[in-house]
């Protein structure tokens, strides 16, 4: 449509079933770049991922032509057939159920970007459990306990 202009972006965060550890650091990599390429397919730009072993920061450029919920089912989906098609884990692989999905300013561009490159790091002091709980409040977010990914680091 004429005259219409967008600037949006997007931090995704996810993890397998079970926030099992499964995402290995010798196809992390390839892991990362197979998800960039989902993305990029419909149309996002992908600013920052990281995969940790047991969850996914997914930072994009978004593209309001296609529906998040769309866009983290096509990644989900396909990631899962990818991952079990090339015997990565040694049990069948999935997504957890649900997502975070977070908007930002273009001002904390760099810090977002930053923050999920840094990642190892980060989790050096803090575990995800206590990290998504933050992620949450920062952004004003009412959650039910029971409706959140199930964790098992308490």
């Amino acid at each position: 449509m004429a005259n219409t202009y967008t600037q949006l972006y997007f931090h995704l965060v996810f993890s397998p079933k079970n926030r099992a550890a499964l995402i290995r650091k010798e196809w992390k990599i390839e892991l990362e770049k197979y998800i960039t390429g989902i993305v990029q397919k419909h149309g996002h730009k992908m600013l920052a991922i990281y995969a940790m072993p047991d969850h996914i920061h997914i930072f994009i450029g978004y593209n309001v032509n296609h529906l998040i919920p769309d866009l983290v089912e096509g990644i989900k989906t396909s990631s899962n057939v990818w991952i079990n098609k090339n015997r990565l884990t040694k049990s069948h692989f999935e997504w957890q159920k649900g997502y975070g999905a977070f908007s930002h300013p273009r001002s904390n561009l760099d810090r977002v970007v930053n923050y999920i490159l840094n990642q190892e790091e980060h989790h050096k002091k803090k575990n995800f459990r206590k990290e998504y709980l933050e992620i949450l409040k920062t952004n004003d977010v009412d959650y039910k306990s029971e409706y959140l990914f199930t964790f098992f680091d308490d």
